[in-house]
């Protein structure tokens, strides 16, 4: 398999990544763990190569619209979603079921 992503391409996915991590930290709070930004980050990166590069790999620009230096915008953009969600929704449920209630 040959990977096409240009500069250009990789630098997008790294600043989406980065921010649907930012809003996944900001709404969840101190409800999960403070690492949930990466996790959600790491989730939208992976969800997203997976679709352009692996899903989408053999379409041309006649095919789908726009691709930006290599990278199905709108199908990254989805499958980034779809990742990163589950990256988050993971991390929140592993968070919350490892806390121990207190006793008093």
């Amino acid at each position: 398999m040959e990977y096409d992503l240009g500069s250009t391409a990789q630098i997008i996915l790294i600043f989406f990544a980065v921010g649907f991590g930012a809003v996944a930290q900001l709404i969840l709070g101190k409800r999960a763990t403070r690492w949930v930004w990466l996790t959600g980050a790491i989730g939208w990166l992976l969800g997203a190569v997976f679709v352009s590069e692996v899903l989408f790999a053999t379409a041309t620009e006649d095919e789908i619209q726009p691709i930006v230096d290599g990278l199905a915008f709108d199908e990254a953009l989805l499958g980034g979603l779809a990742g990163g969600l589950v990256a988050v929704a993971a991390t929140w449920l592993v968070a919350r079921l490892s806390r121990r209630p207190e006793i008093a």
